[in-house]
């Protein structure tokens, strides 16, 4: 297949392109600098500047592109980049598909589990309604782009939960405290976290790009979610350390500023979607993904 692909470069985008390419799959990055090699195509999404010729016969589009969410603090003009760089992909993206003589069959656009809000003890799936605050904002406005697209062409919500590797996402920042023994539960710890190992999520989109039965919202979590405290805990014993030290609500919004919420925030929420659709995950459970990343 012939995927279009944003976002290549970020935590997500660096692990899909090359197991996509893996599995004989040709990918097409779009990027904002020149492109440096024939699988590379320059796009504005800023100015709604993109080449629909370059979408012509391919046989998928994944969205990936967005201001990262825990890269920064959130000032008010940060959060209007969170906000515009989503909403300007997606808008360029679909424009251009509406210009395509040969338009993709179909689009995976992200989106994230902050669309349901913080939500306590609630269990959720992808029939639960947006909930509120600055992050389900962003995801329900971002998912509301899609809307537009033709009738042509299938459209998934990635709806993707905490995303657990080494090499971004939230691990990526409690590793190393994790590491040195000095980490703990995340304000008080009850929280859920719904979470996916990185693995599943690369996964997750090559199958929801096959499996034409699936459309609209999809929750790539895995069917473990668990409490905040239970997930650095069974990590941190995976990597035969303690997790003694709590970090404090109050501390982690004086650090992180805004992103605190996405951390402290509850949801419990199952992969319906996926699993209605066949999709088995490598590491269904928070011990098994523990494991892999004990190992990695």
């Amino acid at each position: 297949m012939r995927i279009i692909l944003t976002g290549a470069s970020g935590f997500i985008g660096a692990q899909l392109v090359p197991h996509l390419e893996s599995h004989g799959h040709q990918t097409v990055r779009l990027v904002r600098r020149p492109p440096s090699n024939q699988f590379e195509h320059q796009w504005s999404p800023g100015t709604g500047d993109l080449d629909s010729r370059v979408l012509d016969g391919a046989d998928a589009v994944i969205n990936l592109a967005g201001a990262g969410v825990g890269d920064h603090r959130w000032t008010k003009q940060y959060k209007e980049e969170i906000l515009s760089s989503r909403l300007n992909s997606t808008r360029t993206l679909v424009d251009a598909i509406h210009r395509a003589k040969q338009p993709p069959p179909v689009m995976v656009n992200a989106s994230a589990i902050g669309f349901y809000g913080d939500r306590g003890e609630e269990s959720l799936d992808e029939t639960s309604k947006p909930g509120a605050g600055f992050l389900a904002e962003v995801c329900e406005a971002w998912e509301h782009e899609l809307i537009r697209l033709p009738s042509s062409t299938r459209q998934v919500r990635a709806r993707t939960g905490i995303v657990l590797g080494s090499t971004g996402g939230a691990l990526a920042k409690l590793q190393p405290l994790i590491k040195a023994g000095v980490a703990g539960p995340l304000g008080s710890g009850k929280q859920w976290w719904s979470w996916i190992a990185i693995d599943d999520v690369v996964r997750a989109y090559e199958f929801v790009v096959r499996e034409q039965s699936v459309v609209g919202p999809v929750n790539f979590v895995s069917p473990d979610p668990r409490r905040n405290k239970d997930v650095i805990a069974t990590i941190a014993r995976r990597l035969h350390r303690p997790a003694l030290f709590p970090a404090p609500a109050v501390a982690l919004r004086s650090a992180l500023g805004g992103f605190a919420s996405d951390l402290l925030s509850s949801s419990c929420i199952t992969p319906r979607a996926l699993k209605q659709a066949g999709f088995t995950f490598n590491y269904p459970t928070i011990g098994d993904a523990a494991e892999w990343i004990a190992r990695s």
